[in-house]
């Protein structure tokens, strides 16, 4: 589990001797006669393999609009067929047209 350390910037420069201490420490393939190419390596400043990837991983801002409630109802399959064939988006759809209805019927308390 990571740990509460202030997380390590992606774009930090690496002085020349950090550098080739880890071109050093790498290890070498034998099938390129002990070269390693190094054009895609990424340097970090260390931690290990977890550390890097919750350096590098966005975290979710906050919620901007209020979050809306999960709700389980069943409709007809013909219903959910139509949606869901209406393509990507659909639910978002099934929530704007039940607005428009509410707008238009009021619900009775």
């Amino acid at each position: 589990m990571p740990t509460a350390k202030t997380p390590m910037s992606t774009s930090a420069r690496f002085s020349p001797s950090e550098i080739e201490a880890a071109k050093a420490a790498a290890p070498t393939s034998s099938a390129d006669n002990g070269r390693v190419d190094w054009c895609d390596a990424t340097v970090t400043a260390g931690g290990g393999v977890a550390a890097t990837i919750s350096a590098l991983r966005r975290n979710r801002g906050p919620n901007k609009r209020p979050p809306k409630e999960q709700v389980a109802i069943r409709l007809d399959p013909e219903v959910v067929g139509a949606l869901r064939a209406s393509g990507p988006g659909w639910q978002t759809r099934v929530n704007t047209i039940l607005k428009e209805w509410l707008a238009t019927h009021p619900v009775k308390s």
